[in-house]
This record gives C-alpha cells, sequence and structure tokens, in this order.
C-alpha cells in the first residue's frame, strides 16, 4: 500500500523526519512538488542532513527516491546536495532517479525571482529568491526547458537564447550572455542523464510489481498554489492533488494521506496568521524549538495551535492521520492556547475563509490547558508522557478531527511514538 506525506499547516512542520522514520517500510520515495525552496532537515545519529530537493528516503541504503515531472529542478542545486550526501558517507550510487518532464531551474530565473520581490516593495511574497516561481511561470507560460529537452543540444540552444533574451527585455539594470547558461547546461546533462526516466513508467511497473511508494510533499497545504492563503503561497500544488498531477500515478494511487503538523503553528514569509505570538511566548517558542528557515535561515513566525486551519487541510487533503512533531517544545510552559474558531467584524467562522482580506482581519478564539514539566523529550510510548500532555493530544485530535498516528518528541528517528491502535507498521506495509 501507498502512502502520502504531506504538511497540513505552512510547511516546516518536520516532514523529513517523519519520511525518514517510516521509509524502511518501502520501497521507494517519491518526491512530486517544490524545488530546492524546501529544506527537510533530518537527524541520525546525531549527524544534521538538510536535504532540498532529494527526497528523505536517501538516508536508507537500497532505497529508490524519485523526483516527479511536478518538481523544478536547479541542476546546480541537485549536484551539490549529492556531493555533500556523498561527502558525509552516504552512498547515493543510482538511487536518485529525475523525470524527463521536470521542468529546469536556469540562472535568469533566480534573477527574475529578485526582481519580482524588489516591484512588489510592501506586498512582496517571502519568496526564498531561488528562482522557484519564475520557472514555474515558463512551465505555465510553455517556454520551460525540462530535463529531456537536455538530450537535443540544438533545440536547446535555442529556447536558452529566447529566454535569456527575454530575460533580458526585463532586468535593464544588467544583461546576461546566453553562451555560458548553454554551456553550463549542457555539462549537467552529462551527469544528470544516468538519472533520468520516465517517472510515470516507472513508479507504475513498481506499483504492478507489488512494490509500496511514499510520495512524500514540500512546504504545506496552507502554502499550496490553489488551495493556501494565496497569494502568500508556493508556486506549486503542496496537497494531496499534486501527488497525481506531479508523478504521473493515478490518483487511486495515491493511497492513504498522513498529515505532519507541530504541535504548535509556524510559518515563513508574508501572509496572515491569525495565531500569530509576540513578545516573550512568541521568542521562546521561537528559540526553543530552533525556528529558523532549512533554506534560508529565516526566523519562523510562530504561534499556538491553529485547528482551524488543521480542519482545513484534513478536509482538502482526505488525511487518515496525523504525525503531531515537537511536542517536546511545549515542555515547561504553564499553559497552553488552542485555537479552535474564529472571530471576525462580530461573527464566529469554524471555517478558513478563503478571501485573504478576510482572514487577515481574524482573531482566534483559544481555550486554554494546562502544561507539563516533566519532559516529553525522547519518550517512545505514549505512556511516557505526562498526563497533562496525553490530555493535550487528545483534545488537539478532538478539535482537528483527525487522530495523531505519530507524536514526535525529539529530532532523532527514536525520538518517535507510533500509537499502533492508529497506525499499525510491519515489514509488510501498514494500514491506518
Amino acid at each position: 500500500m501507498n502512502l502520502t506525506v504531506l504538511g497540513a499547516q505552512w510547511g516546516d512542520e518536520g516532514k523529513g523526519k517523519i519520511v525518514d522514520m517510516l521509509t524502511r517500510h518501502f520501497s521507494m520515495v517519491a518526491r512530486y512538488q517544490g524545488g530546492h525552496n524546501a529544506g527537510h532537515t533530518v537527524y541520525v545519529n546525531g549527524a544534521k542532513f538538510i536535504l532540498r530537493l532529494i527526497p528523505s528516503g536517501i538516508l536508507h541504503p537500497g532505497i529508490t527516491c524519485v523526483i516527479g515531472n511536478g518538481v523544478v529542478v536547479d541542476p546546480q542545486a541537485l549536484f551539490a546536495e549529492v556531493d555533500e550526501l556523498t561527502k558525509n558517507g552516504i552512498d547515493v550510487g543510482n538511487r536518485i532517479l529525475v523525470s524527463d518532464k521536470a521542468h529546469l531551474i536556469l540562472p535568469y530565473h533566480r534573477d527574475l525571482d529578485l526582481l519580482s520581490e524588489a516591484r512588489r516593495g510592501e506586498r512582496k511574497i517571502g519568496t526564498t529568491s531561488r528562482g522557484i516561481g519564475p520557472a514555474y511561470e515558463d512551465k505555465i507560460a510553455r517556454r520551460g526547458i525540462r530535463v529531456g529537452d537536455l538530450s537535443d543540444p540544438k533545440g536547446l540552444e535555442q529556447n536558452v537564447r529566447d529566454n535569456v533574451t527575454a530575460r533580458n527585455r526585463l532586468v535593464q539594470e544588467s544583461t546576461m550572455e546566453w553562451k555560458p547558461v548553454l554551456e553550463q547546461l549542457l555539462k549537467h546533462a552529462e551527469r544528470l542523464k544516468p538519472m533520468v526516466r520516465d517517472v510515470s513508467v516507472l513508479l507504475t511497473q513498481a506499483m504492478r510489481d507489488g512494490q509500496s511508494i511514499m510520495f512524500e510533499g514540500a512546504q504545506g497545504t496552507l502554502l499550496d498554489i490553489d488551495h493556501g492563503t494565496y497569494p502568500y503561497v508556493t508556486s506549486s500544488n503542496a496537497s494531496a492533488g499534486g501527488v497525481a498531477t506531479g508523478l504521473g500515478i493515478p490518483p487511486r494511487a495515491i493511497g492513504k494521506v498522513l498529515g505532519v503538523a507541530k504541535a504548535y503553528t509556524t510559518r515563513v514569509g508574508e501572509g496572515p496568521f491569525p495565531t500569530e505570538l509576540s513578545g516573550e511566548i512568541g521568542n521562546r517558542l521561537r528559540e526553543t524549538g530552533s525556528e529558523y528557515g532549512a533554506v534560508t535561515g529565516r526566523p519562523r513566525r510562530c504561534g499556538w495551535y491553529d485547528a482551524v486551519a488543521i480542519r482545513y487541510a484534513a478536509r482538502i487533503n482526505g488525511l487518515d492521520g496525523l504525525a503531531l512533531t515537537k511536542l517536546d517544545v511545549l515542555d515547561g510552559f504553564e499553559r497552553l492556547d488552542i485555537c479552535t474558531s474564529y472571530r471576525c467584524a462580530g461573527r464566529a467562522l469554524t471555517e478558513l475563509p478563503s478571501d485573504i482580506g478576510q482572514l487577515a482581519q481574524c482573531e482566534p478564539v483559544y481555550e486554554s490547558m494546562p502544561g507539563w514539566s516533566a519532559p516529553t523529550k525522547g519518550a517512545q510510548t505514549f505512556d511516557q508522557l505526562p498526563e497533562a500532555a496525553r490530555k493535550y493530544i487528545a483534545r488537539l485530535e478532538e478539535v482537528s478531527g483527525v487522530k495523531a498516528a505519530i507524536v514526535s518528541t525529539g529530532s532523532e528517528r527514536d525520538d518517535t511514538i507510533v500509537r499502533n491502535d492508529v497506525l499499525q507498521i510491519s515489514e509488510f506495509g501498514f494500514q491506518i
């Protein structure tokens, strides 16, 4: 059986650890959207790995990691990541496969990303400026360059020349030469060639052979281009629907869907954030939880758990369970607040409003619960948690409408509680 693991908040929920922890039950891990703007942090035996493009399953020997057509690929970033893994003793071998239909991020995309943010002024989105958005723009405008295009040098030359010329018309402060871009691409093509596959055929055959596949999302549901807090979103479909289009598989192959959510809430970049905390409590969450972007290093905005947002993610994705992360960050708080609804213009709202202006005016309606002083860090069974922590999780489940199948109590793989009454895992698969 297949499993989709995706973010149920604004990204940075800890998907990397959850994917890494579950990988041993699968043959393949396939990434279906986003680019190297994602930063999945995984700790193994005290060593820290930050994976931006390569699926988090790469740290397990023998696992095939697939980058789908829904991902935008910066070859330079991909090879830098491969080299870093190799340097740290991870045998990458021939385990990374890239869709021939995946679009490429090129140097002019980064320039256009910076230009777009600068021109927005106070209305900036807060992108990572890595060229992700402009690469998706070229894809939709049907002028993008795909991985498969690298096998046609003549056609590639024309496309690069046209796109660099278009870039120079937009970025008038400087010009770019198209020949160095082409030369660099042709060098990348040689190294990329052994990795290129028709990913749709690959995954379909694997499923016919009875192999189980985990589909890994980047960012989070509330950053989805269609279903997120638009326009303060990413440029791809981070929700479950992106699995089918981003990998070329039928929707029925998506399998069960596990949403990852922190025991509180964070957000990076601009846009409304109803439960955002300023002052001492927000700073304490940020410092205790090391809430700084894995890719950019930017401080994350922190707030209390938002059940309205999680209910929305559950509806959009059809969540079968939650992986609740960073419970240990809440150790020592005397009181914990949970947002159960919003109040806007005198009205109570139990659903996330689609209008961004209305969401920006929403005030959270909280209920409070007592915290706990005993540590949860490193707990591996539910019974090891303080009673107040167990009650907190139970209440999150009630107000979110989704059971917590996994509870993470630290950064290492083993700092995890798997609740077998919700998620049964064996060497032959799992069932939620």
